[in-house]
């Protein structure tokens, strides 16, 4: 599987929030995922000599005389400074030029840096950010970003992707080529993305599981006398602190409560606001109705703690202090896959037969993300209108969506299989890790160092500081058939072969992920990955919902831990009546017209493009 929940490896959490940060029920706020080698025509054993020509997708060499410094906007990189190791010497290999990554998450975060440089006329020469919420119309306005059309037209890779393109720049509602999305795929828009476990699934302590007798769970609450099963054989953490089934943290909370969002997904359901709306039916539910999955996931948190599985420091601690819980063993259920499975599921606890899986709820259904054919406007890339040299930038973006650059777009925990012939070879036909690969993939050496030859350094300092996803995580090579994502390999299960991955394998029909035993069973709602911009809330209204969202936060987490039923349901009322007088109603229109416009545009791309 995964194996978020088998694989030998430690989580990044940063990876978790980028895959999943527009997801109200993943894991973030609401409010608010060829030849690696040196280029023939400039290869030399003396690795510091500056590259001075490129090769393009056609083999035709291209100058590049002037070695330049190319500053780089990105609002989702996790480092700032000038690009260093194994990547740094590609793009110096193939682009002579250096990358120098500007940084708005980690020079203080939020907006201010983007607006200082927007005001001062250059953002950068490369601009990584997002293209809705209207931000690519103001860059555009502000004369800060650069029409691509006079410099794609004979980009084979972004060619193949222009429906994405001008699907993105329409969004300014002015003619020309403007950004490149980002998790563009060439796969169908229903099939899901995820490499090996669904976003949204249920993931317990499978060895306590199976201590208790491996019982079926027919649905969500029948869930509760297995985990208290499961807390009472648990006994302490490793650090000798009491174990409980869930544990909680506020930090993400936005329009709701964030983690009671979390179960919503079990069944099929992904916040508009305050609308739920079936991601692959058409069920549209307001949020505080009595009778919604959310209050529903109200009731079973209430009834969880009721039965001592929820942690009491749950209303006081953030999103750290409930990672190093899991760390520590002392957490069972895991509100998203990757995340027990990642802090938990190390080397040592994977050896020791004890780790995190995915378990069935028979009547669930759950949340899955599509393919993004037309790409993710929340994340894309640009070129800045002072850039120097904008036809080698536009060179350079047409690379990182080839074959060889996405390989190149490897991450930690990402997926992408990194450079051919230093992480991995192609062995009859398919892909396998050599050596070096099996350390950075398999081991995850934090201290792995990179051959000379490469480019020096450590692996980890030399992985992409772009933190940018070109194409979907699932996204195969087309002219070899090899799955970009070395999760999807194989040789890669066959290395992460555990006893804990041979017993779930083994309970769920002898299939080895999450993703191919769930498709099996009909078990997933899978969430169109077709892009929808919905109608923006009034000044009025948006006021309206900041008291809103202020309610029905405070009272989702007293009635959490509301000390008896009838508290349970005179706090519930008093969420509803106090809402509903603040004018929710008003929000909850919009926002079920843009379930609705949703529904709509996703029937009509589906019957034009299936």
């Amino acid at each position: 599987m995964r194996k978020s929940s088998f694989m030998k490896k430690t989580l990044s959490v940063v990876l978790s929030l980028t895959m999943l940060a527009s997801v109200l029920t993943g894991c973030s706020k609401d409010n608010t995922n060829s030849n690696g080698t040196e280029n023939n025509d400039t290869k030399t054993n003396n690795t510091t000599e500056v590259t001075t020509r490129g090769t393009d997708t056609e083999g035709t060499n291209k100058n590049y005389d002037k070695f330049i410094t190319v500053d780089v906007f990105d609002s989702q990189a996790n480092f700032q400074g000038m690009q260093s190791g194994w990547f740094a010497k590609v793009v110096k290999d193939k682009f002579n030029m250096e990358l120098n990554i500007i940084a708005p998450n980690v020079a203080g975060g939020g907006d201010s840096l983007y607006q200082t440089r927007s005001a001062n006329g250059n953002l950068g020469d490369l601009i990584l950010t997002n293209a809705d919420q209207n931000r690519l119309k103001d860059l555009v306005t502000a004369d800060l970003v650069l029409d691509l059309t006079d410099y794609i037209g004979n980009e084979k890779n972004l060619q193949e992707r222009m429906a994405a393109i001008e699907n993105t720049s329409s969004l300014t509602g002015k003619d020309g080529l403007w950004a490149v999305p980002s998790q563009t795929s060439l796969l169908s828009p229903t099939e899901p993305t995820e490499a090996t476990d669904p976003t949204c699934a249920p993931s317990i302590r499978w060895d306590l599981y199976g201590q208790v007798g491996y019982p079926s769970v027919a649905t969500l609450e029948d869930i509760l006398p297995v985990l208290k099963q499961m807390q009472d054989k648990a006994g302490k953490s490793n650090s000798g602190k009491n174990v409980y089934a869930f544990s909680l943290f506020k930090d993400w909370d936005g329009d709701i409560m964030q983690n009671a969002g979390s179960f919503t997904a079990l069944y099929g359901y992904n916040p508009q606001g305050f609308a739920l709306y079936d991601v692959a039916g058409d069920d549209i539910q307001s949020m505080i109705d009595s009778n919604s999955q959310y209050v529903r996931a109200l009731k079973f948190l209430y009834n969880a703690n009721q039965m001592g599985l929820v942690d009491p420091e749950s209303t006081t601690q953030n999103f750290d202090a409930v990672s190093a819980k899991y760390t520590d063993g002392a957490v069972l259920y895991s509100l998203w896959p990757w995340l027990g499975g990642g802090y938990y599921n190390t080397s040592d606890n994977i050896a020791a037969g004890k780790g995190f899986a995915d378990v069935t709820i028979q009547d669930g259904k759950y949340l899955s993300f599509g393919n993004t054919p037309l790409g993710d406007n929340s994340f894309a890339i640009m070129i800045g209108s002072k850039a120097k040299d904008p036809q080698r930038l536009a060179d350079f973006i047409d690379w990182l969506y080839s074959p060889e650059g996405i390989t190149m777009s490897a991450t930690q925990t990402g997926g992408k299989c990194g450079p051919e012939g230093l992480t991995w070879e192609m062995k009859d036909g398919k892909p396998v890790f050599t050596d070096f690969g099996k350390k950075a993939f398999i081991e995850m050496d934090q201290q792995l160092e990179v051959p000379e030859e490469w480019g020096g350094g450590t692996w980890k300092d030399g992985i992409s500081a772009l933190n940018y996803n070109a194409v979907g995580i699932t996204e195969v090579n087309k002219e070899t058939g090899m799955n970009y994502n070395y999760q999807r390999w194989e040789d890669y299960a066959k290395l992460t072969e555990s006893t804990l991955s041979k017993d779930w394998s083994a309970h769920n029909d002898n299939t080895t992920t999450g993703i191919e035993y769930y498709k099996e069973k009909n078990m997933l709602a899978v969430k169109p990955g077709i892009p929808f911009t919905g109608t923006e809330y009034s000044t009025d209204i948006s006021a309206i919902k900041e008291q809103c969202k202020q309610i029905i936060v405070q009272y989702s987490w007293q009635m959490v831990f509301a000390k008896d039923q009838a508290e349970f349901d005179s706090l519930l009322k008093e969420m509803q009546d106090t809402a509903l007088g603040l004018g929710y109603d008003q929000v909850y229109e919009v926002d079920k017209k843009n379930c609705e416009d949703r529904y709509a545009i996703n029937k009509d791309y589906l019957a034009k493009n299936q």
